[in-house]
Parts: C-alpha cells; structure tokens; sequence
C-alpha cells in the first residue's frame, strides 16, 4: 500500500466514523427500528435451524424420536435440549458452549463491516458477483481445512465473515426483485458459472419517484432476469451510466442520476418492502452453505463446529523438566479418571489441549477430541533435563489460549518461575480477549522471600513470593486461582480440575483481596444451583464464618458442620455446601490480614457470558466486537447473554472494583433471544468485574429466592491507551508477508487527546512463532494530532498448513509502565484455492434380488458399484461415506485410462433399505454424491466388460434435497419417471453429460471409464440417479 493509499485509507474510515447514522448492509448486531433483521439474528436463526436438524436426522439413524418443531421460534436452549439424548425437561443442562460458538460467528460476521468497510467484493456491491463469490468460495474452503484439523475455533471466526458476504447478496442485489424466494446456490458451488449479469454497458435503474424507489429498477432488467447490484460510495458520486446505486444518505453515488437506490438492508431502506423477504432467502442461503459444509466434514464434526456440547475442553499445561514427576503423574491420573469416568457420555470433555513446555523449548500443541488419542499422548509425558530454574511456562500459555474456545478451563503445572516473563502482558490481552479461566496448581512456592541454599551450595529448584505473584496476577485477572501446595499434598487440591469438567459449571461471586483486610462477603443462592462449592485461598493463619439465607452458621474451626464440610491443602480450602434448598441471601466472612480470595461455584443452567463492543458510525454504522480494554473515564458498552432460561428478568448489572471499591452500574436494553446491551457511563480507572442480578418471574419461592446472582470469571480492565489496527485481510496465503499498520494513541475521559505527546514501548507476539518485525517504540510528537503510527510485519512461513491460524498481539505501553493496552488479531491461513470442481460419480453396476412383497425383504439383499474420481489435476478423493442408506460400504482404489486415480465403491445393504446417497469429498472439501434406489421390475440387464449397458422400464429420480440442476439430461422419453421432492430443476449451467447418462430412451447409459463390470441377471432391477453437485 502506497502513501497516498494508506492517507486516503485513513481518511475514508474517518469519514466513515463521521457520519451520524450508516446503513450499507444488514444492520450487523442491533437494529433501531425494532423490526428489521439483522446479520447476527440471520446467523443465528441459520446456524439453530442446521443445528436442529442435524441432531434429527442423527436420532433418526439411531432410532430416537426427536420432537422438536423446526421453526423460527428456536432457542439454544430447546435446541440443546432436543439434541441431547439424556437431558429432560428440568435436567441442569449448559448452552453456554453452544451460544459462545453462534456468538462467535455473529460478532465476526459484525466485523466484516469494520475490517472489510471498503471492498466491494466483501459486500457484492458495484456487482462484483464474480469477486464475492470467490470470497465465499475461499472462505469455506477455510472453514473445511480447519474442521478437518480439528481448529473449530478458527472454523467458526472464518464462517462467521462468510455468511457476512453471503447474506448481503441478498439485500444489496435484485436477486429478490427478480422474483426468487430461494437461494442462488451458485454462490457456493465455485465450479458453476454466474450468469445472467447485466453488462458493464447495460442500463438497470432509472430515478426514483422522491423517496418512492418501489419502481426504479428497469422492467427490461426483470423481464430479462439480468442479475445487478447497487453501487456504493462515501467520497464520489462516479458510477456509469444508467448503474442501479445502493441507496442511503451516505451513498454519494446515489445522488447522480440515476438517483436512489436498491438496497433492503432494513425496512426503512430503498427497497425496504423486500427487507423480510430478503431476510429470509438469507437465513435459507445460510443454511444451504452450512449443509455444504456439514456434508463435507460429517455430522459429529459439524456439530462440535457449532459448539454443541455441554461439556468444556480438558486444557493442561504441563512443565516436563526434572523436578516434575510428581506432578505429571497427579495429572495422568486425573486424566484417567475424568476419561474413564466420562467417556460415552454427554458429561465427555467436548475436546483435549495439550501443551508441554520445559526449557529450552515449548509444545508441540495437541488438539484432539479423540480421548485415547490424548491419553496416550500424555501418558508419554516425563520429567527431564532443566537444569537452570525458570522454564517458558508462558509461551505454552499462550499456545493454549488461543487454542482453547472462548471461556475454556485451563490448568498450569510447574514448580518454577516463568523464564518467558516478559510475555505476562501478551498472555493478559489473550485472556482478556478469550475470557478463559487460569488456574496455577503451584508446587515450588517458598514460604519465605530468602533463598536458602543446600549444604553443597546449591539453590533449590522453587519459586520466590516474588516469582509466584506473576502466576497470582494471571490467575485473578482471568477468575482463576494460583493454588500453592506441596508435591505430597497435590492430590488433594485436583479435585478443582474434576469440579470444573462437570458441568454446567457458573460463577455466583468472586473476590480477591491484596492486601488483604478482615471483610463480609453476600452471595445470593437461587432454584436453580446444586453442588454449590466455595473455594478460598490464603495463609494458614485465615479464619472464615458461612452463614446461611436461614442464619444457620458453621465457622473453620468446623471441618464437617451443619453447612459444609471443607478441606485443607497447601493455600486451598475448599468447602462443599450440604444443602441444595436453603436460597436466598449467605454470607461468608474472612478474617485475614494477608491476600486470599473467595470464589462461589455451583452447577446450574443458568448462565452469562458478554463482550465488549463499540458504536460504529458511517456507512456501515451499528454496533462491533471492541478490540482491547475500554477508556479511563469514557463510556463502555458491553453485549451480556443470559443462558438457560428465557424467564430470567435482567434487574442489575454492574461493573465493581473490590480494592477501591468502585460500583458502576450500567443501562440495561434488552436486544431479544437473551441478550442485553449494558452501557456504562463514566467508568473510573480500575480493574473491575461483571456482577448480574435478576429475578426468576417463573419461581415458585419466595421472592428472595428467585433472585438470580452470576459473576463474569474475567476482568475488565480501563486504560488511556488506544491501539487500533489497519487491516485489510484477515485470510493469509502461506509463504506471504503481512504488514499489519497500528496507531496509539492517549486517551482523556475516552476521547483521543489530539494534543498529547509521549512516547510508548511496543512489543509485537504470535503464538506460532512466525518471524516478523516491529518498533520497539513509536512517539507521539507535537502537531500530530495526538497519534503515533507504526507498522508490524509478518511472515508465514510457506509450509503453513491450511486451516491452521496464528494470533498476533500488539502491545503498547507507556512510558511510566503504569498502562498498557493492546489489539489482538487473529489471521486464518488459508492456501489459494486451486480444486473448484466436485467429484465425479459413474454408476458401473447395481444389482438385486429383492421380492416385491415388503414383508418379504430382510431375506434378500442388493449390490451398488460406482467409481469416483477428481481428475488428473484435482486435490484428490479423501474419504466416501453412506450419506443415507443401511448397508455396507467397501472401497479400493485402480488407476484410470487417464492417469487419474479412480476409488471403486461397493455397496451391499438388504433389500428393506432400497436408497442409497453416498457422498464423496476430495482434497480441497468438494462434495460428489451419487444417489441410488432399488425398484421393482421384470427386465433383466445385459452387462459387457467396455461399458455397462442395461435396459429399465424406467429411470426413478425420486429423490429428497437432490440437486439436479441442468444436468444436460434430456427425458423427453415417455418412460422415464422424473418426479421430485425438494429437487431444483431450474438451469445453473451445470453440464455432467460427462456421467454418460442418457435418458432419452427408456435405458440407461453408464459407461464406465474404470472399475469392475459384472454380469447378473436380476428379478428386482436398481434403477439409480447420478447427482453430482455441491450440497
């Protein structure tokens, strides 16, 4: 990018930031109009639609009833609920998997409105159809590459940018005007052409009526069906002739005969008639993309793409140096115990994370959701070398993190200082960024600050008070705990390991108090919580008191009392409640003069999770997910979601700061389906937490014990720093170089302070380990408007894998080192894609002997024999699997006449499972499919070796969700039976006359280019329709 690219870039997105109130697509997160629809509410209605039935076809398979209503009504907790194969009713069942990953993929598809605000393609305007669809057809490629590396997290912040410029399609295009009511499936299926598009010289709007646009598009253009765009700009009203705009008060183009616009972003848009209808085919469009996906990686693995699991991750992070083989054994054992225990069931931890570090070396990162896969890896695990103290106990933290889902568990082991300490504000940002939980199980820890040393002279392998607060910090900042014990003593503390992978695990109150002060501490226990456990840590010389909602007290001197029984360990004492029916108001009071911390967990469905995020003005205005820390002194707007209950009445949210303490409560706009927009006014300096409040209006109890209490782990953290970032391309290719340009800025009371000068330390980290440069400072100097301006490079190496991603984390500091704040970018890499066309299908045989009478087919079996091949030049077939149909599936592999190697599919089933639809996917995530149905008939079928050529009384092409789109089939013939459920017949150009089928007389054609041809004579004859086409 030039330097008058880079000021005009800049001066665009100010401009963009300028303008009172920006519409350029639909509306990303919320609408103002209170009956538009939105990207994150297309999104999600797609992703809870897919969801759902997916779970009904698996129940279906496995024989379970599956009574859900799929419908627009969809909760994630009804989804949830049905999909579980145990959960009831009144069962205590966790969404909050579930909803961070649909959260996930909606505050990212918000983004592209941000990242992508000036590219056409990302949002099919000045109809770049061929651009966007290749943004689509990169981006699901991606998203495949990822789930077949098991990277779900990466999978679903690509998907969600996807969808993005799916959806727009259809609200800034005349797809809708044209009359259609269902997808334009082209736009995912890359190996068929785009057509009908009106030419660059071809007029399609004339003047809007005043503020009546109902009419502006040409009737040649819909009697045509010619497909258009609207053209869009924010600087210059330039566009030819005769161009449709998109409309708006910020489209100058739009200003310039012909004047309006076409787009249907909202109801009070150009064609905002079309709004809901365009929403619609949208929510569909969205599903169809998510069904190519589901066919290409299989049902379990879309499932956990979509985060359905009520079980978090199992994430270890373990130093492997000498010292340590205490401890590694304590987390083999655990580990056994929680696979042994959980495997089979829905309480199984949803996937494994593994991270050994040691020095001088970290890794590698294991992600599995294979239990024994992960077992066996850190059953390998061994303590070794080491011989100076500290290890680089942060760089396998930082691998984890990003590696790990949002909101994951993660358990550190060492019994050393962290040699990589200057990571410490690089791990802050991730999880602040990730809100997962740390918790340190510490078994070095000095009591005293002296070193001792042994009667040969040498220092003892432990950690300092000093050392240990590093892991402290880390802990409190993410809601976790450091736990201090001895090697002897960690059995006893891991029981916090098993409590947190049974879920559905919630906060209901946390503190942490340092220095510490004798002090009183409420926590409201409602319905809905069981096993409530109270964790607290501190010096042995720490007393407590618990008292009751009833006032019914138990004090520390009380190992097993009328309250709780409680155990000791090094620093920990943990207490588990008696009683599941005593709600209302408890108190627990500490009596210490040294830090400690109180934390209150139980299970229960309901839940919370938030983000933060930030007020867009310009042309594509709303609401974004906020990189970095809110401003010191300025508002901040956080999007709180409630889980597991949808008559839970939101009465309080507050942010408060226990070493002040500091309350700050916020302004509460519920948004639908759970959520709650809370904006805070004014927030002081401060490290703060989230606290909700609310009331069960379905409660039968009493009024106090309907009320709600939950706590966010996390802490938000103010800061006067701002560090923004420019970047025009979250996809890299591997063997590329990114320039990722960054501003920082000084903040008074949340706005820039344009006068301000200083100078500030910058560190740039990627968890991958890629080279890349950076300043070591950058220097606000006078007359620069308060803004200082840098650039990072970074270099993916060429053997980058697909799928694969890598976070980059810049930091600045000021010059006091007194505040800090960062942006933290997360780049998919993603390998240019080479392989659009689909696998294709050749029916070389069927056979059966199957009776006419149904009562009779369990004694008689049929045989189907395909050949698949991707080519010469394709990526390749990697797997072929019975999409539908009970029978048996064998493969083997013959090279073609070609060259080209072609997989030989045979296929047995008994004959009271007449259909078949096997699937087969290659390299790059491409999907054939063959379709196959057994049907009576008393013709027998000759068969020769060079071509299989058999006579039907008919050719079935019954079929469901079966694309048979212009497959250059002509069946004018009489005999031939092409009725359809659910088959779009209409042409897209897809020519596969290739398969050699030929219905134009009453046989059928296969000729094989390889395979194996047989001869049989049959009673019952397989007739079979060739699909080939992307799901």
């Amino acid at each position: 990018m030039t330097a008058r690219q880079t000021v005009m870039l800049l001066v665009v997105v100010l401009l963009l930031l300028c303008l009172p109130d920006p519409l350029q697509s639909f509306q990303p997160l919320f609408t103002s109009d209170g009956s538009s629809s939105t990207h994150r509410q297309i999104t999600q209605m797609a992703a809870l639609r897919k969801t759902a039935e997916v779970c009904r076809d698996i129940a279906a398979s496995e024989g379970r009833d599956f009574s859900l209503t799929i419908d627009d009504s969809l909760s994630a907790d009804k989804v949830q609920r049905a999909c579980s194969s145990t959960a009831t009713s009144t069962s205590v069942l966790s969404t909050v998997m579930f909803q961070t990953s649909i959260a996930t993929m909606y505050l990212s598809n918000a983004m592209v409105d941000v990242v992508f605000a000036l590219s056409e393609d990302h949002h099919f305007d000045d109809e770049k159809f061929e651009g966007g669809r290749d943004v689509i057809t990169a981006g699901v490629s991606a998203v495949k590459k990822s789930v077949k590396l098991e990277n779900f997290v990466t999978g679903r912040w690509t998907l969600g940018r996807v969808c993005h410029t799916l959806q727009d399609f259809y609200s800034h295009s005349n797809w809708v005007e044209l009359g259609n009511s269902v997808p334009y499936s082209v736009l995912i299926k890359p190996d068929q052409p785009v057509e009908n598009l009106a030419g660059p010289n071809v007029s399609t709007c004339r003047n809007c009526t005043g503020d009546n646009c109902t009419d502006n598009i040409l009737p040649d253009v819909l009697q045509q069906g010619l497909l258009t765009s609207g053209y869009f700009n924010v600087l210059s009203s330039a566009k030819p002739d005769g161009k449709c705009s998109h409309g708006g008060t910020f489209d100058q183009t739009s200003k310039w005969d012909p004047i309006g616009g076409i787009n249907k972003d909202t109801v009070g848009s150009s064609h905002g008639s079309l709004h809901h209808k365009a929403a619609d085919v949208a929510v569909n469009a969205t599903m169809e993309l998510l069904e190519d996906i589901r066919v290409a990686v299989g049902d379990k693995n879309f499932l956990r793409l979509m985060g359905l699991s009520q079980s978090p991750v199992l994430c270890f992070v373990i130093d492997t140096t000498g010292s340590m083989s205490v401890d590694i054994a304590e987390a083999k054992r655990v580990v056994s115990e929680i696979i042994d225990s959980k495997r089979g069931t829905e309480q199984e931890p949803s996937a494994y994370i593994l991270v050994p570090f040691n020095d001088p070396g970290f890794g590698p990162l294991l992600v599995t959701t294979n239990a024994d896969v992960f077992n066996n890896r850190i059953s390998k695990l061994y303590a070794s070398g080491g011989g100076d103290r500290p290890e680089l106990c942060l760089s396998g933290l930082q691998l984890a993190l990003t590696a790990a889902p949002s909101a994951s568990d993660i358990f550190v082991f060492t019994d050393a200082p962290a040699k990589d300490a200057h990571l410490k504000s690089t791990i802050m940002a991730l999880i602040e960024s990730t809100k997962s939980v740390v918790t340190f199980m510490l078994t070095g820890v000095r009591a005293s600050r002296r070193r001792r040393r042994s009667a040969q002279g040498v220092i003892p392998r432990a950690m300092s008070q000093s050392d240990a607060q590093l892991y402290r910090d880390l802990a409190q900042a993410s809601g976790g705990q450091a736990i201090e014990v001895t090697k002897s003593n960690l059995f006893a503390t891991t029981s916090v390991i098993e409590n947190s992978s049974c879920s559905p695990g919630v906060t209901v109150f946390q503190v942490v108090k340092n220095p510490g002060t004798p002090d009183n501490f409420n926590f409201a226990v409602d319905d809905s919580l069981r096993n409530i456990t109270i964790y607290i840590t501190g010096g042995s010389s720490l007393t407590f008191n618990l008292t009751s909602s009833t006032g019914e007290s138990q004090n520390s001197s009380q190992s097993s009392g009328p309250l709780a029984s409680f155990t000791t360990a090094g620093n920990l004492r943990r207490l588990s409640i008696n009683t599941n029916n005593q709600t209302g108001l408890w108190q627990i009071s500490i009596n210490s003069n040294n830090a400690y911390s109180v934390k209150v967990t139980g299970q229960s469905s309901v839940n919370i999770f938030y983000s933060l995020v930030e007020a867009h003005e310009g042309a594509h205005g709303d609401f974004s997910l906020k990189g970095g820390r809110p401003f010191s002194g300025g508002n901040a707007s956080i999007l709180v979601s409630v889980t597991g209950s949808d008559t839970i009445n939101v009465t309080e949210v507050s942010l408060f700061d226990s070493s002040v303490p500091t309350e700050v409560k916020g302004s509460i706009q519920s948004v639908g389906s759970g959520n709650y927009l809370v904006t805070f006014s004014g927030v002081p300096a401060g490290d703060f937490v989230l606290i909700l409040k609310g009331q069960d209006i379905n409660s039968p109890s009493s009024s106090t014990s309907r009320t709600i209490q939950r706590q966010a782990s996390t802490q938000i953290k103010t800061t006067s720093i701002s560090v923004t970032t420019q970047v025009n391309n979250t996809n890299i290719e591997p063997g590329s170089i990114v320039s990722v340009p960054f501003t920082v800025a000084t903040t008074t009371n949340g706005v820039v302070n344009d006068s301000a000068t200083g100078t500030f330390t910058v560190q740039a980290n990627n968890d991958r380990s890629y080279s890349s440069t950076s300043p070591s400072n950058v220097t606000i100097e006078a007359g620069s408007g308060g803004k200082a301006n840098g650039t990072i490079t970074l270099t993916v190496p060429a053997s980058a894998a697909s799928g694969t991603d890598v976070t980059l984390t810049i930091e600045a500091q000021n010059a006091a080192a007194t505040d800090i704040n960062y942006a933290v970018l997360r780049f998919s890499v993603t390998a240019k894609v080479t392989d659009v066309t689909r696998p294709v299908c050749q029916i070389v045989s069927k056979s059966a002997n199957c009776s006419s009478s149904s009562s009779l087919c369990g004694s008689s079996q049929w045989e189907f024999i395909a050949n698949f091949t991707d080519g010469i030049n394709g990526t390749g077939i990697e797997s072929i699997t019975v999409r539908q149909g009970n029978g048996t599936l064998n493969t083997s592999t013959v090279a073609g006449a070609g060259g080209e190697n072609i997989t030989v599919v045979n296929y047995n089933a008994s004959c009271c499972s007449p259909n078949v639809e096997l699937t087969a996917v290659d390299g790059e995530g491409n999907v054939g499919t063959c379709v196959g149905q057994a049907r009576e008939s008393t013709t027998a079928a000759p068969v020769t070796t060079a071509a299989v050529n058999t006579t039907s009384t008919g050719v079935d092409t019954t079929s469901t969700g079966v694309d048979t789109t212009s497959t250059g089939v002509d069946t004018t013939s009489t005999g031939v039976d092409t009725t359809s459920t659910g088959v779009d017949t209409t042409s897209t150009g897809v020519d596969t006359t290739s398969t050699g089928v030929d219905t134009t007389s009453t046989g059928v054609d296969t000729t094989s280019t390889g395979g194996h041809a047989l001869g049989i004579s049959h009673f019952v004859w397989i007739t079979a329709v060739v699909s080939v086409f992307w799901k």
